[in-house]
């Protein structure tokens, strides 16, 4: 497991792209933590940290944004907030995304238990009373944490 911390926003590049070097092997990225915590902000630097150029911005309401870098490589930034019933997924063909080969940053992951891939990244943002954010980053295998 790799913890990250963090006091001001300024720092958030560097955070990013030292997730990034850390989870790139995998395509399958959870990220869990309060509203308000800065999931998205996060995704946004990481993004950023691919060479996404496009406008990076909560997926709250269309459920998933797509973004491309130069490369023309995908990434897909879900949110799952609104989500009643986790059969709602299907309609959007949320196996093509996760088993497609592009990343995907998730957000709300716990509304859709039975769809999430057995191994992914799993992100987990906590902030303090005074605003330090603390990120502890793991690899979920088959529902074991490792390393």
């Amino acid at each position: 497991m790799k913890k990250i911390h963090f006091e001001h926003l300024g720092q958030i590049e560097q955070v990013a792209k030292e997730i990034a070097d850390y989870c790139s092997e995998e395509k399958i990225w959870v990220f869990k933590g309060d509203m308000g915590a800065g999931k998205t902000t996060l995704i946004k630097s990481i993004a950023k940290n691919f060479g996404v150029k496009d406008i990076v911005s909560s997926p709250t309401f269309s459920i998933v944004n797509e973004y491309v870098n130069d490369s023309q490589e995908k990434f897909y930034h879900f949110d799952f907030y609104r989500i009643e019933d986790q059969e709602e997924v299907l309609e959007i063909g949320i196996d093509e995304y996760f088993y497609g080969g592009s990343y995907c940053w998730i957000e709300w992951a716990e509304k859709i238990p039975a769809f999430i891939p057995d191994t992914f990244m799993y992100i987990i943002v906590d902030v303090d009373n005074v605003g330090v954010r603390e990120i502890s980053v793991s690899k979920i295998v088959n529902g074991m944490q490792h390393g």
